[in-house]
């Protein structure tokens, strides 16, 4: 949540579209879930992880089309794994611990 503002607002902000434009279409989708996660509720936990997947692929695709914002895209790529495996670990241990 805070890569992005870092990201779009201060250290390479967009230059075909206005960084305005861009945090709300990827930094509001990670508002969504936030209520579900903050409470650990494993169902908000499991749908999150596809918004990890988004996340992943930007990341990814910014990472190989810019070469000035390749270590924030690198960062994102390394946040959205750690997200999905943190996620997967979670609702794992939290299905064991219901059974």
């Amino acid at each position: 949540m805070l890569l992005l503002p870092l990201w779009y607002g201060w250290l390479a902000p967009p230059s075909v579209l206005s960084p305005r434009v861009a945090l709300l279409a990827l930094g509001l989708p990670l508002f969504a879930p936030l209520r579900g996660l903050l409470h650990g509720r494993s169902y908000t936990v499991a749908w999150s992880l596809f918004l990890s997947v988004l996340y992943f692929t930007h990341g990814v695709v910014e990472a190989w089309s810019s070469a000035e914002a390749r270590w924030l895209a690198l960062a994102e790529v390394l946040l959205s794994l750690c997200w999905l495996v943190g996620g997967i670990l979670f609702v794992r241990a939290a299905r064991a611990e219901a059974a």
